[in-house]
């Protein structure tokens, strides 16, 4: 996660509108507006109940047929226990009007990231990512996508781990490398290969106004593997009292290597946030309150 990467296409609101009235003219008059321009994705609001998703490079667009192919199967799972909305695209979109990729239209799900939510307050939002997170680690197919980071055992993230134990700008970097050293030597996970989210922090979570749990967002990293790594949120999205509540509600589906490796995957990733996202401050921010909960829960 270093800079945001240029985008290889320009997607103004020209190129959006023209894509609208080519492909899905009954929406082609809504009001268009900016709303973020990330790492993989350009997002429009498009009148006040939908936004388009655009690819702004190559390596997204595989993300967003990803999200087309099975963010409907993955919504009906999570639809039947609980409100909390994913984004399963409404309409899809294909390569035209010189723009080259696959695109979707979206909900615009109301609300906020959780990450501007203090962690001590977001607590109450145990209850609800417990239920998202059951209804999500089932046994994947077989042709679930792949990735290569996130499907791979903790183990495997070693070298980058200890790459990033060498930047200056890792806080606490001695008991980082210690823990780690401990932590990626437990043993793997022998079960199924699950469905994991694969990027389940508090800024892929949308709180609504009384501060529940309305979205979870950002499926870019689906894939199948070791269901610690979503349980990694423990210590990305909650304080000791919010992660003692989690645990809770989930104690009788892991074993404690389980729980053991999902913190190694929390220092993993956060390594990556602290170190590699210089020019996002939100991120990175996860990143120092995670390593911090991670090595105070020692």
């Amino acid at each position: 996660m270093p800079d945001t990467p240029a985008a290889e296409v320009d997607v103004g609101e020209d190129l959006v509108r023209r894509l609208l009235v080519d492909q899905h003219p009954d929406l082609a008059r809504l009001p268009l507006r900016p709303k973020s321009n990330g790492w993989d994705n350009t997002v429009w609001r498009l009148g006040d109940h939908l936004a388009v998703r655009l690819p702004r490079r190559t390596v997204a667009a595989r993300l967003v047929e990803k999200e087309q192919r099975w963010l409907p199967t993955l919504a009906e799972r999570v639809g039947a226990v609980s409100d909390v909305v994913l984004p399963v695209p409404v309409r899809v979109g294909r390569p035209a009007a010189g723009y080259p990729w696959p695109w979707s239209v979206v909900p615009w799900v109301a609300g906020r990231s959780a990450a501007t939510v203090a962690p001590a307050a977001r607590t109450g939002l145990a209850d609800a990512v417990a239920v998202v997170v059951r209804a999500l680690h089932v046994p994947a197919p077989p042709d679930a996508p792949d990735n290569p980071v996130r499907s791979m055992p903790l183990a495997g993230r070693d070298d980058a781990v200890r790459g990033r134990l060498a930047a200056a700008s890792l806080p606490r970097r001695d008991e980082v490398g210690a823990l780690w050293g401990e932590l990626s030597t437990t043993s793997p996970w022998e079960g199924p290969a699950t469905w994991i989210h694969g990027d389940l922090h508090p800024h892929n979570l949308v709180v609504d106004d009384d501060g529940a749990l309305a979205a979870v967002i950002d499926f870019g990293d689906l894939t199948a593997g070791d269901p610690a790594t979503d349980l990694a949120t423990a210590w990305m999205t909650f304080d000791a009292v919010g992660r003692a509540r989690f645990r809770t509600l989930l104690a009788n589906r892991y074993d404690e290597a389980t729980w053991r490796r999902a913190k190694g995957w929390a220092l993993s990733i956060a390594t990556a946030m602290v170190v590699m996202s210089d020019d996002d401050e939100v991120i990175r921010a996860i990143g120092r309150h995670t390593l911090d909960e991670v090595l105070g829960d020692e």
